[in-house]
């Protein structure tokens, strides 16, 4: 069985991503904007990797929705911040958020066939749970602009079909 390297990634994810959901300090919208952006780029950045190493059709088909859609997302937001002339700005979440999926990644790496098949959808699971509930309860009730609100509204209403389809992929996957 390979349920401990399953639960440590989704630990890892979890613990990435909590910064999203606990944050004391309320975002600006530069930050918020970076903060989206990077969890898209992430989870680009994953499907990719699915993409390549996943010989499971479904998880492939997946891992091209989830490449699909958020590029999309992203050139969105690319184009709002540049029409509101408003420069993402870097910070802990954003770093914290790029860090631990870089080490899921290298953790995927090492994976292969149904565990790698079952460690990606799983991991995908906890990470839209995760970037969904900060949307809901930080990022979206931060958010200033009205614009960038819709925009984070929009993609909730995107990820939280991905995180079905994450858990329907994942609950045919032995």
């Amino acid at each position: 069985m390979h349920i401990r390297p399953i639960a440590a990634l989704a630990a890892l994810c979890l613990l990435g991503a909590a910064p999203l959901a606990h944050s004391a300090d309320k975002p600006s919208d530069p930050q918020i904007a970076h903060i989206a952006y990077t969890a898209g780029v992430i989870d680009i950045e994953a499907a990719k990797q699915a993409i390549a190493k996943s010989k499971n059709k479904a998880v492939v088909a997946f891992a091209e929705d989830m490449v699909r859609d958020h590029e999309e997302v992203n050139k969105l937001a690319l184009a709002l911040v540049t029409k509101l002339n408003v420069t993402p700005e870097d910070n802990a979440t954003s770093q914290s958020l790029s860090k631990a999926a870089s080490d899921t990644r290298e953790k995927l790496a090492k994976l292969d066939g149904a565990a790698y098949d079952k460690a990606y959808v799983d991991n995908e699971v906890a990470y839209h749970k995760q970037v969904n509930g900060a949307l809901q309860t930080l990022l979206i009730p931060s958010a200033s602009n009205g614009e960038l609100k819709s925009l984070l509204e929009t993609g909730l209403k995107i990820f939280q079909g991905h995180e079905q389809h994450a858990e329907h992929v994942a609950s045919e996957i032995k």
